[in-house]
């Protein structure tokens, strides 16, 4: 019994400390990152990203809290877009409107989406999911 319970209590001891804590701070993340439509005009195609940031920790973020979604393409910043406190479970969405050349092939071109917390003590949280990207 009492081996049991050591080799139980082992097995626990090696995972991850992610894999048995949940997040006990404000871990906001990017939650989702979809094309909602497309509008095509004669020369442009424009996209209509939809990006869903998410608290997933389990307390809320400081009032001051200072955070961003940076997109960009090949490593370069196009733009970013300023992220609202979130209590916890509390999600902000907004849609990102991008131009691009109807006659760009298909699949050929990325946009990536990071959150960028601006103290770099979130930027370490293992919670903090903090890329995403789509492929035009």
């Amino acid at each position: 019994m009492i081996r049991g319970f050591v080799l139980v209590l082992f097995a626990v001891a090696q995972l991850p400390i992610g894999a048995v804590a949940a997040c006990t701070t404000p871990s906001p993340a990017l939650a989702t990152v979809a094309v909602q439509r497309v509008e095509r005009t004669p020369y442009l195609n424009l996209y209509h990203v939809r990006v869903t940031v998410t608290n997933r920790g389990n307390q809320s973020q400081a009032g001051n809290a200072l955070q961003f979604v940076d997109v960009t393409q090949y490593g370069d910043r196009l733009d970013d877009k300023g992220i609202p406190p979130l209590r916890p479970g509390e999600s902000y969405s907004w849609t990102y409107v991008w131009k691009r050349s109807a006659d760009a092939g298909s699949g050929t071109t990325p946009l990536n989406f990071h959150y960028r917390p601006y103290q770099s003590a979130l930027a370490s949280d293992a919670c903090v999911a903090n890329a995403e990207g789509i492929n035009f």
